[in-house]
């Protein structure tokens, strides 16, 4: 999928680098209680959305999402109202809490790449755990010794285990900018000390669950990114976009793993690195947008993603 596709008995409101957002026909959209999160197969990398698609990846997403939000269950809310019919198998476990039946239903053209889902007041702040030290995090910390004002122990180098994962949120962007690293001080400024806290104690608990999910599969999540929307009636935080899928997330085999190298990965860090090789013939600095993917890259990052599916959940996605 490209461009945002029109769908009848839903308006089309908005779009991001990979979802587009519809409203139910006729409704207000500020006030209308369900909205459609559809994903699509398209794919950003260093604030860019590339221009070529990667086959299947919007279902693969949607459908790990879901497969998540039923085993993390109990946490924390989230904001599923409805699914398709080709989802995950705990999908009524990810479901629990909504209304029966629901509200509305997913289009059947979107199937296994939608969900309806509650409409909230977001929060402007990126919700990023680390586990591990790598990316961004790690050379922040090669400049300063700390990542988003967390100070941390010396001598540490890529893909080292961090003793206790730490919270470093993220200011997010506007279209085309990139998110800004900031210390926990910074977010209890932006969104008030309570939620901050609030924020920070379900992002930790989240990851610990998930990680110890994944160990069990053989898979290390190194870092990953939660996003959370206030409920406008009640206040309570809700889990909300998508969560810990290849987008969103490092996940690292865990029997490839060994500190001071780069880790493979199932993710779309090998986008990241073709688009920074001399290959791709791409200075990122240049201000021009990167170039298309060439068919073995598309074809390797489609792997990529249907193979953590596969690992995390022990099914296969539908495509």
């Amino acid at each position: 999928m490209g461009e945002h596709v029109e769908l009848t008995g839903w308006t089309h409101l908005a779009s991001g680098k990979v979802r587009d957002i519809y409203a139910p026909d006729g409704e207000d959209p500020a006030g209308a209680d369900a909205l459609l999160m559809v994903t699509s197969d398209r794919i950003s990398a260093y604030d860019h959305v590339l221009p070529t698609t990667i086959p299947g990846k919007g279902k693969i997403l949607n459908q790990m999402a879901i497969w998540w939000m039923g085993e993390l269950r109990g946490i924390v809310d989230n904001h599923l109202l409805a699914v398709g019919r080709a989802a995950p198998a705990n999908a009524a476990d990810a479901l629990a809490g909504a209304p029966r039946p629901p509200l509305r239903a997913v289009p059947d053209a979107m199937d296994a790449r939608a969900v309806v889902c509650r409409r909230l007041d977001m929060v402007p702040i990126e919700c990023v755990v680390r586990g591990y030290l790598t990316g961004s995090g790690l050379a922040e910390y090669r400049r300063t010794g700390a990542v988003c004002g967390i100070g941390l122990p010396g001598g540490l180098t890529e893909g080292s285990r961090l003793d206790t994962p730490v919270f470093t949120p993220a200011a997010k962007a506007g279209a085309g900018e990139h998110d800004e690293n900031i210390t926990f001080e910074r977010a209890a400024a932006m969104v008030g000390r309570e939620l901050a806290d609030r924020l920070r104690d379900a992002s930790l608990a989240l990851y610990e669950r998930a990680r110890g999910i994944a160990a069990g599969r053989g898979v290390i999540i190194a870092d990953t990114k939660f996003e959370f929307g206030l409920d406008p009636d009640t206040g309570r935080i809700v889990l909300a976009d998508e969560i810990l899928t290849p987008d969103s997330s490092r996940f690292w085999p865990a029997d490839q793993w060994r500190p001071g190298r780069p880790t493979p990965s199932y993710d779309k860090q090998y986008v990241r690195d073709w688009l920074a090789s001399a290959g791709s013939g791409w200075d990122r600095a240049s201000g021009e947008n990167p170039p298309a993917l060439p068919d073995s890259v598309v074809a390797a990052t489609a792997a990529r993603y249907a193979g953590a599916y596969r690992r995390l959940t022990g099914a296969d996605p539908v495509l």
